[in-house]
């Protein structure tokens, strides 16, 4: 997606002060920054958003596969992940409308098939079906998987386009301000609350806070046609294959514990591309049209975090689970900024700066 004249047009403006209202600066704008900006918007509050990048979403979000499948993480995710990007589902096809309900599709070869039920166990609202489904699903993969576990609720997103659609929304808000290719340090202005939306970035404020690096790959097969997210198991490699517009997909399985930022290793494609070919061989002659890799921001046990300080609300530790977590770490971050109101699960006691 082009960096459009948009968003360095839409910073630049302000609003109106209005005695009494609620005043919110966010840093960063990435997705928990945007979606926290749209909830507080939402509610009245005057929020001004500022990022040092140019326009929104230049760190992780940007390279986020767009799955919304709460039941699906449930595999190697705590209940809480779960039960918090339920929430995520109605956000981004109604308030936001830019995600498609069309299920996940999780496949295995014979040989996997153990990976395939170990799956199941660890899940919920799916449906076992067979080779027939699976084609009817994806008439692409008839006749390469016998078994598959669908779960027809699920969805999926461009990471780019709901970054861009979200960001157009607020600055079409009177109540915002953005201010991209902004440093926050020595942005002017003052406010009643400063949430923190920095991911890695804030790894010096947060002790604890780690980074895992994610990579991943864009592919042009303009022979293939799938219409929902497809997860391929596999014991050592397991791959995602996302759609994207123009027989575009994003393919990602990576977590690497380590923290180095921008670097994407061969054996990791090597490894991408070998599952995606698994998945169907067609990806072997597909153009390799984009590569990617980013830091996640997570602290020891893979679960967000709301800390408060002061007047500072630190939103961090989404680990792989930006689009999915977002949108319920801004309500609850909003419930606590407009009314008092904690919310347990995720919130640390408050603490001195």
């Amino acid at each position: 997606m082009a960096r459009s004249a948009f968003f360095l047009a839409s910073h630049s403006g302000s609003f109106d002060k209005v005695e009494g209202t609620l005043r919110v600066r966010i840093i960063g704008a990435g997705v928990a920054g945007l979606t926290a900006a749209y909830e507080l918007a939402s509610r009245g509050a005057e929020v001004e958003l500022i990022e040092r990048e140019d326009g929104p979403g230049r760190g992780c979000s940007w390279y986020a596969g767009g799955m919304v499948a709460p039941w699906c993480e449930l595999e190697s995710a705590e209940p809480l992940v779960c039960r918090l990007g339920v929430e995520a589902l109605d956000f981004w096809t109604r308030r936001i409308p830019v995600a498609q309900t069309r299920g996940s599709l999780v496949v295995a070869t014979p040989r996997d098939f153990a990976e395939l039920r170990l799956f199941a166990r660890r899940t919920i609202e799916f449906e076992e079906i067979g080779g027939n489904r699976i084609a009817e699903l994806e008439p692409d993969l008839a006749g390469r998987f016998s078994r598959a576990l669908y779960f027809p609720k699920e969805a999926h997103l461009d990471p780019r386009a709901a970054l861009e659609t979200t960001t157009r929304r607020l600055a079409a808000m009177p109540n915002v301000r953005l201010r991209f290719g902004t440093d926050a340090t020595t942005a002017e202005g003052d406010s009643d609350w400063t949430i923190d939306c920095t991911g890695y970035s804030a790894k010096s404020k947060l002790p604890g806070l780690r980074g895992v690096k994610g990579e991943m790959m864009v592919l042009a097969a303009p022979d293939l046609n799938f219409s929902r997210p497809i997860r391929l198991l596999h014991p050592r490699h397991p791959v995602y294959v996302v759609p994207r517009e123009e027989n575009r997909f994003m393919i990602g399985a990576t977590q690497i514990e380590n923290e180095e930022r921008a670097r994407v290793t061969a054996r990791s494609l090597v490894e991408l591309i070998n599952s995606a070919y698994a998945v169907h061989p067609a990806f072997a002659e597909a153009e390799i049209a984009e590569t990617g890799s980013d830091l996640r921001s997570a602290f020891h046990d893979n679960l967000p975090r709301i800390l408060v300080r002061d007047r500072t609300i630190f939103v961090n530790g989404l680990f792989r689970h930006g689009f999915l977590l977002a949108p319920s770490l801004a309500r609850q971050t909003a419930d606590y900024v407009c009314s008092g109101v904690a919310a347990p699960e995720t919130m640390r006691a408050p603490q001195k700066a």
